[in-house]
């Protein structure tokens, strides 16, 4: 079947959101020729899910977006911990958190941290990054139906502007269009979970005095619980420009009309604990906070990313990081089909390892949301102990999907945070040095499939080449040691095989994504159809 299309790409992205603009970031890097297509005109105006973990930075890093998202995020760069307050100015003030990262403790496991960037800011720099290599991105152009069939999808776009509409042809198709997602329901893909938490309008507003009052308090958010004034107080650059997220009761009848400039500028006085304060608002966005989950991410060559496939509670800012790393652990999955050295089953293991992940997640964001009482949640905090916030961003596995000789009894997310490369698991970051140059072994995953072995594991490098031409597959294969023969140095002080799990004589395969994809502790006899085998079993090769 040949439909006849004005334009023709591999994929097609239907939304231009952070997860959207990620996934063209992440398809470029990897040399996939994409279209994508957002409704609005432009990137979002409105302050809102800053918060980046650790893990999303990582893969903005290998990305090479990390420094312009660092830039854009500079005027919050100080800003740590979240406040509760009866107000500003009264007497109860605890800190739920002071610093996400006490003691820098974050080092010994990543190259990244955590960043405070604004989706208006982030956005942009995606977008940049993502038309410098190649993107084709079009706003103002929605999507007005499409069709698929065994070979592609067919879809109908229109330009909001004009009124053209032109057909493209792809082999494939990311939903990226959000929580009420017309790809979503036009597949007629379920969803589960506890459904509507609550409801909030966020206010964007100006008060220069604010910051007066303020002071030294540089939070990443302030919980203000006055009963007649409660909300949540976000800075947007210290001093003049804030965000307040007041709660709002749609199921009670209330509409969002009756938020009046003169009600919201009445509300934030009273919540800030300052009567006389000069405020002017600038923009009013009612947003819902929900836990739910698709039945499936995908349907023949359509994939669900990002909020289309999930929906999650806003406190710990996890659902925009779920949705960034969708979008990591799709691209490479199809560019390997597309280039060949993949069978289509690969696909298959996008719901298989995400799904589980994303309700875990959104499970933790609702706990975490209870147990900071966030504004119009009246949930009670449950009493259990829940997984540390570094196990979810950085510890979350992937027990059985695109994995040789993982655990499917393993928990999602574990108990207790470790990183110990455990097929399914998050490579370890270990520094190396090449060529006297330090890099992380976090450094190497993005293009390939890649190999590590210490000096004394020399025998599995020409095995793995035989394997990886009869297979066609892209394998870079690294030494690490200190010889003259070796790739990779370690740092000194650092073991990057006790990190990862193996002996002098062991081996480990790494994903694109930076996931393990399996590991040999010791030698084998046959290293060629080990690692042969492997490889058809995570590439879905038969």
């Amino acid at each position: 079947m040949n439909p006849k299309a004005d334009d023709r790409v591999p994929v097609l992205i239907v939304g231009g959101s952070l997860v959207g603009l990620s996934a063209s970031l992440f398809l470029g890097r990897l040399g996939v020729r994409h279209l994508l297509v957002e409704k609005h005109t432009g990137t979002s105006h409105h302050p809102r899910g800053r918060g980046n973990n650790v893990r999303t930075m990582e893969l903005l890093r290998v990305a090479g977006a990390e420094p312009g998202v660092r830039e854009a995020a500079s005027v919050l760069a100080d800003n740590h911990g979240i406040l509760q307050a009866d107000t500003l100015t009264g007497a109860e003030q605890e800190w739920l958190f002071r610093e996400i990262d006490p003691g820098g403790a974050l080092a010994r496991f990543s190259p990244s941290s955590w960043c405070l960037c604004s989706q208006n800011d982030l956005e942009p720099v995606l977008l940049r990054q993502a038309r410098d290599l190649g993107g084709e991105i079009r706003f103002g152009t929605e999507l007005i139906s499409f069709e698929q069939d065994a070979d592609g999808v067919s879809a109908l776009l229109r330009s909001r502007e004009t009124g053209e509409e032109r057909t493209v042809r792809a082999q494939y198709l990311i939903a990226a269009d959000g929580p009420r997602s017309p790809v979503r329901e036009r597949l007629g893909i379920g969803q589960a979970g506890k459904g509507e938490l609550f409801h909030n309008v966020s206010i964007t507003f100006r008060a220069k005095r604010l910051p007066d009052v303020v002071g030294d308090r540089l939070f990443i958010a302030c919980y203000l619980t006055n009963p007649q004034g409660p909300g949540a107080l976000l800075p947007v650059d210290n001093r003049e420009h804030w965000v307040f997220h007041a709660p709002w009761h749609p199921e009670q009848g209330e509409p969002m009309e009756s938020f009046t400039d003169e009600r919201c500028i009445e509300h934030i006085r009273t919540a800030t604990g300052v009567p006389e304060l000069e405020v002017e608002i600038t923009g009013k966005a009612p947003w819902h906070a929900a836990e739910r989950v698709a039945d499936r991410y995908s349907e023949g060559r359509v994939f669900l990313a990002g909020d289309s496939a999930h929906e999650m509670s806003p406190t710990g800012a996890f659902g925009s990081n779920t949705g960034i790393q969708d979008a990591h652990n799709l691209a490479w999955k199809l560019a390997a089909v597309l280039g060949g050295w993949a069978g289509p089953s690969l696909l298959e293991t996008y719901t298989t390892e995400r799904r589980p992940v994303a309700r875990v997640t959104g499970e933790r964001a609702s706990a975490r949301s209870a147990e900071h009482r966030h504004p119009g949640y009246d949930a009670v905090p449950g009493t259990g102990r829940q997984a540390g916030v570094l196990a979810v961003a950085l510890g979350y596995r992937y027990p059985q999907g695109a994995v040789a000789g993982g655990d499917p009894e393993q928990p999602v997310v574990p108990e207790n945070f470790r990183l110990s490369g455990e097929p399914g698991s998050r490579a370890p970051h270990v520094w190396l040095l090449r060529a006297g140059v330090r890099l992380s072994t976090l450094d190497l995953y993005e293009q390939a499939m890649v190999l590590l072995t210490g000096p004394q594991g020399a025998a599995w490098h020409p095995a793995a080449r035989r394997a990886a031409d009869r297979l066609a597959v892209p394998l870079d294969a690294y030494r690490i040691g200190n010889g003259a023969d070796d790739d990779l140095a370690p740092e000194p002080g650092s073991d990057w095989a006790e990190s990862y799990g193996v002996g002098a004589e062991g081996a480990v395969l790494v994903r694109p994504d930076g996931f393990v994809a399996w590991r040999s502790p010791q030698a084998v006899t046959d290293p060629e159809r080990v690692l042969g085998d492997a490889l058809r079993t995570v590439l879905g090769l038969g």
